[in-house]
């Protein structure tokens, strides 16, 4: 069965950094577009960042922009999330998804679903 695992989430003061990971497993990443999402208590799943599986076009959102930087190595199979200013505002569970597909159809129209998901990892932003 295809999944996908997600780890680097904990706990960090704002302004602080984490990079979070996402690996697969069942599965390579090479043909396939990397999207992160986050999910806060009480609101819906914001779509923050993608990586087209030629590791030639990002999508971020406008609130992790600047701020936020996504990345790939398919030689070691996996794809990562840098996490800079973190802000409270940050805080939720982080999620890695991977599809077949266009990056702008998977990520700026979001006309097409990502289809496998990882389990999740809690980020929380406090002082």
């Amino acid at each position: 069965q295809v999944h996908l695992v997600e780890s680097g989430g904990g706990l960090v003061q704002p302004g602080e950094s984490l990079k979070l990971s996402c690996t697969p497993s069942g599965f390579t990443f090479e043909y396939y577009t990397i999207g992160w999402f986050r999910q806060a208590p009480g609101k819906e799943r914001e779509r923050i960042s993608c990586i087209n599986s030629r590791n030639d076009e990002t999508y971020y959102a406008d609130s992790v922009k600047g701020r936020f930087t996504v990345s790939r190595d398919d030689a070691k199979n996996v794809a990562f999330l840098q996490m800079d200013s973190l802000e409270p505002e940050d805080t939720a569970v982080y999620y890695c998804a991977a599809e077949i597909g266009l990056l702008h159809r998977l990520c700026v129209s979001a006309t097409t679903a990502f289809r496998t998901w990882g389990q999740g990892t809690q980020v929380t932003v406090s002082s």
